[in-house]
C-alpha cells in the first residue's frame, strides 16, 4: 500500500514537472521572438539574482546569530560558494552558453538537463510549494524566511529556464520595432529641415 502510494506520487510529481517545464519552454520561446534573448540569457540574469538574494541572506544569517563559531562557518562557507562561482558561472560567458544551446538545437538534440536535472527541480519544487504553504502561518523572522523563500524559488526558476530548447537565433520584434521607427523619425524630419531651409534661401533672395 505504501509503496503504491509512493509509486502514484512520484508519477504525478514527474507529470506536474512535465507541464511546468513545457509552460516554462513556451514562455521562454515566446520573450525571444520578442526580444531576441534566448532562455539562456534570462538563466544567467536570474543566476545572478539569485546571487544578490543569497548573499543578502547569508549577511542576515550572519547578523541574526550572535555565535562566534557560527559566524566564522558563515563567512568560510560564503568565501568557498564564492570562489566556487568564480570557476563555474562567473568563467563562461553568457554568449558562449548561447552559442553551445544554438549548435546543439541546430544539431537536432534536445537539452539533456531536461532528464539529468529532473530530480532536482522535482525537490526544489517541492521545497517551494511546502514553504509557501508554510510562510502563511510563520510570522517569526519574515524577512529572513522571505529571503529564504526567493532564493528557494529563483533556485527553481532557474532550474527550469536551464532545462529549455531555444529556438534558432532571432532579431526580436522589438529591435525590429525599433529600428523600423528610428528610419521612420528620421524621414519626417529631413522634409521639415529641408523646407526650413528652402524658406529661408527664398527671404534672403527676395531681400
Amino acid at each position: 500500500m505504501v509503496d503504491r502510494v509512493v509509486q502514484e506520487t512520484a508519477q504525478a510529481m514527474t507529470y506536474i514537472d512535465s507541464a511546468v517545464l513545457s509552460l516554462t519552454e513556451r514562455i521562454c520561446r515566446r520573450f525571444q521572438t520578442w526580444t531576441g534573448r534566448s532562455n539562456v540569457w534570462v538563466a544567467f540574469q536570474l543566476t545572478n539574482l539569485s546571487i544578490v538574494v543569497y548573499f543578502v541572506w547569508v549577511t542576515r544569517l550572519y547578523f541574526l546569530s550572535g555565535d562566534v563559531l557560527l559566524r566564522a562557518f558563515v563567512a568560510l562557507f560564503c568565501g568557498g560558494v564564492f570562489f566556487v562561482l568564480t570557476r563555474t558561472i562567473f568563467k563562461a560567458s553568457v554568449e558562449f552558453a548561447e552559442t553551445e544551446a544554438y549548435r546543439r538545437v541546430a544539431r537536432g538534440l534536445r537539452n539533456p538537463r531536461r532528464i539529468r536535472d529532473a530530480q532536482l527541480r522535482i525537490a526544489f519544487l517541492t521545497l517551494s510549494i511546502m514553504l509557501s504553504y508554510r510562510l502563511v502561518f510563520v510570522h517569526l523572522h519574515v524577512s529572513f524566511a522571505l529571503f529564504t523563500e526567493a532564493l528557494i524559488i529563483l533556485t527553481t526558476v532557474v532550474l527550469y529556464v536551464l532545462a529549455c530548447d531555444p529556438l534558432p537565433p532571432c532579431a526580436g520584434r522589438v529591435k525590429e520595432w525599433f529600428r523600423r521607427l528610428a528610419p521612420a523619425r528620421s524621414a519626417k524630419a529631413q522634409p521639415a529641415g529641408s523646407s526650413l531651409g528652402t524658406h529661408t534661401f527664398l527671404g534672403r533672395r527676395a531681400a
